[in-house]
């Protein structure tokens, strides 16, 4: 794992959420100047907080869904910019959450999640890998199938 020093460190939690079908719930941005992408659920770790209690977090203020995160299944380093337009260099963890049901409550959604996440659906793995627009990360469904296969 090589870190870019000239950039902020943002510690992420990610959310892989698969429904009953073994769909993945993915969110769609829409950032002014940029073309829509498709990311999980998460966010950044706050002060103090572990990746773990992120993703609790996360899960419940994007999802309304209350659940333990269970183990860590992947991490990525990648370098991107926010949509807040600041250039970051991220840590992410990934964890891979089954729910009961393909429901989900958005109302804890902030201001700014609000304004920018303008759709959510669940995808199959192979929509997944074929979308008409971007999906972070772009090896999602191949995470995915390496995290049930096991």
């Amino acid at each position: 794992m090589t870190l870019n020093p000239a950039l902020r460190l943002r510690p992420a939690a990610r959310l892989i959420v698969l429904d009953p079908e073994g769909r993945a719930l993915m969110f769609r941005y829409d950032v002014p100047g940029r073309d829509p992408f498709w990311v999980t659920a998460g966010g950044e770790v706050d002060p103090g907080e572990s990746f773990e209690d992120a993703a609790r977090r996360e899960l419940l203020e994007e999802t309304g869904i209350i659940a333990d995160p269970g183990p860590q299944i992947a991490r990525m380093t990648p370098e991107f910019i926010t949509v807040e337009g600041e250039p970051v260099q991220a840590d992410e963890r990934f964890f891979l959450i089954r729910v009961d049901e393909a429901r989900i409550d958005t109302a804890g959604h902030t201001e700014l999640e609000q304004a920018l996440m303008t759709q959510h659906r669940w995808f199959t793995l192979a929509e997944l890998e074929s979308w008409h627009e971007a999906v972070f990360p772009v090896d999602l469904a191949d995470m995915i199938r390496s995290a049930i296969a096991t």
